[in-house]
């Protein structure tokens, strides 16, 4: 795992104590670290692999709750006697829980440390899991994957505060890329699981094996995991308090346009995780092993492409430009694949298809890790707030997007098309409207890497 061997930046260095107010306490960037606080963090980094394989395992929760299911999809429908539109509710459910439950999580672990939080959340995923296992009906589905998700959160907004608390600047971005390889490996190995467990089982044998993972990375938390949050910077205060923290972050322009042009670029994404196996095997008549297949190719893509702004563009390119190519592509692709769902070419076979989607993929191994990376530098020790923040903003905008693909029914890719053309024009418009970063980043270190410190408001600024 990488050592925090970056320049000197004003986020790194020591700023004075600031004395606290009535109406006001010291904000975590003024602040000196807490005694003991960097030593933990140092030996924390110097588990290496370990921590970066449970960190990697936690961040891909959500590919393996979804992706593993996606090939079963169609299956459910005759299975449970639903609509299609029905049983992708049960993927929207699950995108809901994990937003909502985040904004609980997140601040939980700011005041009572990452472990805690953390083992209560993994332990209710996995009951959960195992009663979606024989669920009786598509409406008792939908139910428990709302819990499944709730839980789940917790791995998810806790991975990101857990990088947030051990990096800074051109570290965490690449340790962000790191971590897509690793949890970009999980789209890639779950459809495949997924469409092999078909061969032996029905859907429910897919949720047998998500708690046994479940069950896994749990024990492995419990036994290997450290604390990374010392008590001495951990937050106080209740529920207001943390309100308090997540009405700063969002009065914070940049940082609400980098949290609005993650969310929506992921809803992109996630139009095509909810809509490509109906047009994947119902209109071009593949197989559920062949989406499983070229599913897990169009996940290669985004590994690749993550690993290539991690390695060889962090610290080379600055991160909003790597961030504006990423996005100018998803346009591309999702401008072609509406042109082709409409006919405009005449009749594509899935090649085609297939390719385009591949693109959009690969444009959000650019376009996620520097989104998330840009919106966590203007915080840190409200680590845990701002990846509840952006998180439950990226899978509530999911979720919205995931019902909207299936709009017109089973047999047409236009409503997908339509849906990734639109949220990628809004994350756009978020991007230039509200990051501004012809602008914000005058002055900022060569990297493109802006001071942490910035998210912090002064009254007067507020």
């Amino acid at each position: 795992m990488p050592e925090r061997a970056t320049a000197p930046t004003p986020e790194s260095a020591p700023t004075p104590e600031k004395a606290p107010t009535p109406e006001k306490a010291p904000t975590p960037e003024t602040a000196r670290p807490a005694a003991g606080g960097e030593p933990r963090r140092s030996a924390a980094r110097r588990t290496g692999l370990l921590v970066t394989l449970v960190l990697g395992g936690l961040t891909a929760t959500p590919p393996l709750a979804l992706d593993m299911y996606l090939p079963a999809l169609p299956e459910v429908t005759r299975s449970l006697h639903a609509p299609a539109a029905t049983v992708q509710l049960t993927v929207t459910a699950c995108l809901a829980g994990m937003a909502l439950g985040q904004l609980v999580v997140g601040p939980m672990s700011d005041r009572w440390g990452r472990r805690r939080p953390l083992l209560a959340g993994l332990a209710v995923y996995v009951v959960a899991t195992a009663l979606c296992a024989v669920a009786p009906t598509v409406e008792a589905l939908v139910a428990l994957r709302l819990a499944q998700g709730l839980a789940g959160a917790a791995g998810i907004v806790i991975a990101r505060a857990v990088v947030r608390d051990l990096y800074d600047g051109i570290a965490m971005a690449r340790f962000f890329s790191t971590l897509m390889l690793i949890s970009g490996a999980a789209p890639i190995v779950a459809p495949l699981i997924g469409g092999q467990i078909l061969r032996v089982t029905d859907w429910r044998g897919v949720f047998a094996l998500l708690t046994v993972v479940g069950a896994a990375l749990t024990t492995v938390v419990w036994l290997r995991l450290p604390e990374t949050l010392p008590p001495g910077e951990r937050h106080k205060g209740g529920v207001g308090a943390a309100l308090r923290a997540m009405r700063g972050l969002l009065a914070d322009a940049p940082f609400t346009g980098y949290l609005l042009t993650g969310g929506f670029a992921f809803a992109a994404l996630f139009a095509y995780i909810s809509a490509s196996p109906f047009v994947i095997q119902n209109i071009y008549g593949a197989s559920p092993q062949t989406f499983s297949l070229l599913f897990g190719l169009n996940s290669v893509g985004l590994v690749v492409a993550g690993q290539i702004n991690g390695k060889l563009l962090v610290g080379r390119v600055s991160l909003d430009r790597v961030l504006a190519v990423g996005l100018a592509v998803t346009v591309l692709a999702s401008s072609a694949l509406l042109l082709m769902s409409l006919g405009a070419f005449g009749p594509v076979g899935l090649a085609p298809v297939a390719a385009a989607l591949f693109v959009l993929m690969s444009a959000m191994g650019l376009t996620l890790p520097n989104a998330q990376t840009l919106a966590l530098l203007r915080t840190r020790h409200t680590a845990g707030s701002a990846a509840a923040l952006l998180g439950s903003s990226t899978f509530l905008i999911g979720a919205v997007a995931s019902p909207l693909v299936g709009i017109a029914g089973e047999h047409t890719a236009v409503p997908m098309a339509v849906v990734q053309l639109a949220a990628a024009a809004v994350a756009v418009a978020c991007f230039v409207g509200m990051c501004r970063p012809w602008k914000a980043h005058a002055g900022a270190p060569r990297a493109g890497i802006r001071p942490s410190g910035v998210a912090e408001h002064t009254r007067e600024e507020s």
